[in-house]
């Protein structure tokens, strides 16, 4: 029996790494922030404020130090590949997931940018099938021209194809 050979996927564009940091730490500070103040404050008054300190703050370096250290594992983790017949989509640090979406079930794709994404000139482009459960995948951090190219290969693909029903 031979080995399928490993399929080459395409990385996300260089400059969503930062991107990736950037909403890390807007997360770090739009909520663990305020969440490990609230946490020390409820365990300064059910036990003790010197040990609350210690532990929020032990607490609040170990969410930075992973603010600052979990976005490059999950961008270098991220590809996609469009092979005949369907798209890949493979993510993920702790559970490593790898999606494939046949073509001929694509129903419509989208491409989307929010503020962060049209500053660093990146969109991310979203793919949607029958389900009707919101998209069945999602690729971020590509440029502008590789999301819009991606999304007219993927509706050429499922346009061009039929699904027997």
């Amino acid at each position: 029996m031979s080995q399928a050979e490993p399929i080459e996927l395409l990385p996300l564009a260089p400059r969503a790494r930062w991107v990736f940091h950037a909403q890390a730490l807007w997360r770090f500070v739009a909520f663990w922030v305020p969440v490990t103040v609230l946490g020390g404050f409820a365990g300064a008054v059910a036990f003790s404020a010197f040990w609350a300190a210690i532990v929020a703050g032990v607490w609040l370096m170990l969410m930075f130090l992973l603010a600052i250290w979990y976005p490059s594992l999950a961008f270098d983790r991220w590809g996609y590949a469009l092979r005949e017949g369907d798209l890949l989509i493979a993510r993920g640090v702790v559970w490593h997931t790898v999606v494939a979406i046949p073509t001929h079930r694509i129903q419509h794709v989208d491409t989307h940018q929010g503020p962060l994404e049209q500053w660093f000139g990146l969109a991310r482009v979203a793919i949607f099938t029958a389900s009707g459960l919101g998209a069945d995948g999602v690729i971020p951090g590509l440029t502008l021209e590789a999301a819009d190219a991606l999304r007219d290969t993927l509706v050429r693909a499922s346009v061009g194809e039929d699904d027997g029903v």
